[in-house]
């Protein structure tokens, strides 16, 4: 909340219900990008080096009413981080 890049929006989880979509959740950052690509193993390496992150953001801790600048609801602290140990090597 305070103006700062939480990472790029990597993926939007959806569920359906009685025939309609609805977002759950999105996926933000390097870990997101990983998941996204079900890439854990070759990506691991990759972020050796790099700033390790990735946030679960869910539907409402999101302001979408800019879609070029999402904005979060909530602080950082309130997101579920991402994290290589929830994926099997």
């Amino acid at each position: 909340m305070n103006g700062l890049s939480l990472g790029r929006l990597e993926e939007i989880r959806t569920e359906i219900n009685r025939g309609h979509f609805y977002v759950t959740e999105f996926l933000v950052g390097s870990y997101a990008f990983l998941e996204r690509l079900a890439a854990w193993r070759i990506g691991r390496a990759l972020l050796r080096r790099q700033r390790r992150e990735g946030y679960r953001i869910r539907w409402e801790q999101l302001d979408l009413s800019d879609p070029r600048r999402p904005k979060l609801k909530c602080e950082v602290g309130e997101l579920m981080p991402l994290r290589r140990e929830q994926y099997p090597s």
